[in-house]
């Protein structure tokens, strides 16, 4: 009898650590999952920094200039826009130019922003736009960059 109380003794000391090793394991476990997301979370958060560093470092060159066409008994006059997308200064295109023909008395310098491939406004720098226009105008610009190789 005393060995049969023992043993009960024994099952019920083993019930009670199995089942503090089993609240131990879902803590671990719970754990386990909250540092997985936590992980994942601040890898997010880092390739989403480094895009919009990129982003940011990304800029435009531009320049115009008015170009006279003399024919016969005509002078025809046009706006040339260039501009050039660049990575800190290394240039990630070649000039993109725009020739624009301009009537007397036209204002230059909003027909030369209203006809700018790269303007500052898609590019980010302006306060008011965010990523989803700079990261489709990156697309399309490394897609034009690859269909002229």
């Amino acid at each position: 009898m005393a060995v049969y109380i023992m043993q009960q003794r024994m099952e019920v000391q083993l019930a009670r650590e199995r089942q503090t090793l089993s609240e131990a394991r879902a803590t671990i476990e719970a754990q386990k999952a909250t540092l997985d997301e936590l992980h994942q979370l601040r890898q997010e958060t880092a390739r989403r920094k480094a895009l919009e560093d990129f982003l940011a470092e990304l800029r435009t060159e531009e320049r115009h200039f008015i170009r006279e066409q003399k024919l016969l008994f005509a002078n025809r006059k046009s706006l040339v826009l260039q501009e050039r997308l660049y990575f800190r200064n290394i240039p990630l295109s070649n000039w993109v130019e725009h020739e624009v023909p301009i009537e007397d008395g036209a204002d230059i310098e909003s027909l030369a922003k209203s006809v700018a491939l790269f303007a500052p406004e898609l590019l980010g720098t302006s306060a008011t736009n965010g990523p989803p226009k700079r990261l489709n105008l990156l697309r399309q610009t490394l897609s034009a960059m690859t269909d002229r190789r």
